[in-house]
């Protein structure tokens, strides 16, 4: 065989060789990957708007009045010069005296421009968690008050006693607050909450309070209660039943105001350290008779102190033997006295409301320990309270008792249908009430 033959013959099986190749690299191949092309989600930064302001807008600064702030100083340590805070103040003062009215404690924010001086362009001062007053200088000057909003969420929570009715709440989380309205607000001329059996059982639908939906303040109020005491049922319903007055009762499921004229203490929770005593001696004066025409209730310093009734403050003052004391009419028969007081809360002329905060308990005066004395007064002749025949409340007039029936027809439906669950509590979201008030 030639050479030239030869090397035909390799090149063809060469070719062949490499076809064979191709043919088994494509069979073997795998299909081609598609990449699939992901778009991009861009995400729209959150807006947060609080007191009626975009705070993206505004480099945010939030501090609390401190002793020897002003608000000049305050407005001169954000760039703003004197002139135009005399000018802010002296425009804004009809609405707020922002010269008086600062009180160390409170918290207030700044909206500050987006520069490099980073000046202060709206001030708000917030005197307690709901309400806020807004001073406004970014164009024209103004100021004006306002809240937060404010979220009413109703509740119902049931429990058996076994010990205490605070121990049954406070083993489900409820507040303190809930106990002591049931104690000294709704049932405290119905049921000893001291000699409570084992075995009563209570219902309860009240309401849970939130500023801006985040903030929890405690319970509002109590709507309607049920208390099973020595298998006796004891209902109670809140009713406005004085307008005028804006007093709030509660009464039973009869129309019977639950309530009596005077509270037995002008203190929660407190203990009789002395009564009412016309042949006091005292050692400290030689066992001589001291009469004591007073009731004690010793309390820790600061305890708030209640009026027992409705009435007219008649005077708030102090002298060397009262301390800082007040004096209420209640009408042309009783009269109260509230002494040793570490502070004063209510002015001459004022109305209070039984149950309202009329002072805090002290040491002031001739005291020898933190209580307050109580004393009564029936046609101006002190006398002891718990041995007099006292009247009870008003009763729903005729013309409201009818409208009260009606208006607690669906309540008592509703607490009725509750079933007793021992240490469960209940948010009743659908029925949430949203209260919003605009700027005033």
């Amino acid at each position: 065989m030639d050479r030239t033959r030869i090397n035909r013959l390799g090149n063809r099986y060469i070719i062949v060789l490499i076809l064979a190749i191709i043919f088994i690299s494509c069979k073997d191949d795998p299909k081609p990957v598609q990449v699939k092309e992901e778009l991009a989600v861009v995400e729209e930064p959150i807006e947060t708007f609080e007191f009626g302001f975009k705070l993206e807008d505004y480099v945010v600064k939030r501090d609390t009045v401190r002793n020897g702030d002003t608000f000049g100083l305050i407005l001169e340590r954000n760039a703003v010069g004197y002139p135009k805070i005399f000018h802010i103040a002296e425009k804004t003062k009809d609405t707020f005296n922002i010269a008086r009215n600062l009180q160390v404690g409170k918290p207030y924010t700044l909206l500050c421009a987006k520069d490099s001086l980073e000046t202060a362009k709206c001030f708000i001062y917030q005197p307690n968690l709901e309400d806020y007053v807004v001073v406004n200088f970014q164009d024209s000057i103004y100021a004006y008050k306002s809240r937060k909003p404010i979220k009413y969420v109703e509740k119902t929570v049931t429990g058996v006693i076994n010990s205490s009715i605070s121990e049954t709440l406070d083993e489900q989380g409820v507040s303190a607050v809930l106990t002591n309205k049931l104690a000294d607000e709704i049932y405290a001329w119905t049921i000893d909450f001291r000699r409570l059996q084992k075995g009563d059982r209570f219902k309860v639908i009240y309401t849970d309070k939130y500023i801006d939906d985040t903030i929890y303040t405690g319970v509002h109020d109590v709507k309607a209660a049920y208390f099973e005491h020595n298998n006796e049922p004891f209902y109670a319903f809140r009713f406005e039943s004085d307008s005028l007055k804006g007093i709030v009762d509660y009464f039973n499921d009869e129309a019977k105001n639950l309530r009596r004229a005077f509270l037995k203490a002008p203190v929660a929770f407190s203990r009789i350290s002395s009564r009412y005593n016309l042949r006091r001696r005292i050692a400290v004066y030689g066992y001589k008779v001291r009469p004591h025409k007073g009731t004690d209730f010793a309390a820790p310093i600061g305890t708030p102190i209640r009026a027992t009734a409705n009435g007219t403050v008649t005077k708030s003052s102090y002298t060397s033997g009262n301390g800082n004391y007040v004096k209420i009419r209640h009408n042309a028969t009783y009269e109260t006295q509230y002494l040793h007081m570490s502070k004063r809360l209510v002015k001459v002329g004022q109305f209070v409301k039984q149950g309202d905060i009329i002072g805090k308990v002290g040491m002031t005066g001739n005291t020898g320990g933190p209580h307050v004395c109580y004393r009564f007064w029936k046609n101006g002749k002190q006398v002891d309270p718990f041995k007099q025949k006292l009247p009870e409340a008003k009763p729903i007039s005729d013309s409201l008792k009818m409208q009260y029936l009606e208006f607690i027809k669906p309540i008592k439906s509703k607490l009725d249908h509750i079933v007793f669950k021992p240490n469960i509590i209940e948010e009743e979201e659908p029925q949430q009430t949203i209260i919003k008030q605009a700027n005033s």
